[in-house]
């Protein structure tokens, strides 16, 4: 999306060029994706969400003010109907033991990111890179939502502090201290420490 002209298309979106709505659109889409899934931690939720997403963008574009960036802007939508989505699953209560938790295959590649080696890793690699991402997964889905959202928007879609506290609304000095927070509880559910 940095090619083009972004202020261009969004003027173009807001004075309803249909083709400039569906460039824009595009240009966001798997980010968005991304954030949703990150946070929601299954695929098919993450793809309802991106297209519900979407449908706010689409929405709300002619109140899109030009105070933050539009990727800002869009991923505060995601972060919001992500955490919205979670709280109606928590109320809801309800656990499928029969099903997995986490995502596909693809999901956890894109997870992964650093994980991965250009060499064709042998199998107990895979194995061993599979379980990781399935306790990383599950230690992050583990996170309170307010940790999880900060821990999602600097270590995987690697915003800056500012940017994170444009996104959710917060001061940068709030931002901060729950990341630090989060990154503990992490190390924690990942390296748990033995009682005694």
């Amino acid at each position: 999306m940095q090619d083009v002209d972004e202020p261009a298309l969004i003027q173009r979106v807001q004075q309803g060029d249909r083709a400039a709505l569906g460039d824009l659109l595009r240009g966001h889409q798997r980010r968005l994706y991304n954030v949703c899934y990150r946070m929601v931690s299954h695929p098919d939720d993450a793809a309802e969400l991106t297209q519900d997403v979407l449908l706010k963008v689409v929405e709300k574009i002619d109140e899109f003010r030009w105070d933050a960036k539009l990727t800002t802007w869009m991923t505060r939508i995601a972060m919001n109907a992500s955490i919205s989505h979670l709280r109606k699953r928590k109320l809801r209560q309800t656990v499928s033991l029969s099903q997995p938790t986490g995502g596909d295959d693809d999901g956890r590649l894109t997870l992964a990111g650093g994980l991965t080696d250009e060499r064709e890793p042998g199998p107990e690699v895979c194995v061993q890179q599979h379980e990781m991402l399935d306790d990383l997964q599950r230690a992050i889905a583990g996170l309170e939502e307010d940790q999880r959202a900060v821990l999602v928007l600097r270590d995987v879609e690697e915003l800056d502090y500012l940017q994170i506290a444009q996104t959710l609304d917060l001061p940068v000095g709030t931002v901060k201290s729950r990341l630090f927070r989060a990154r503990l509880a992490l190390r924690e559910k990942l390296n748990p420490t033995p009682t005694a």
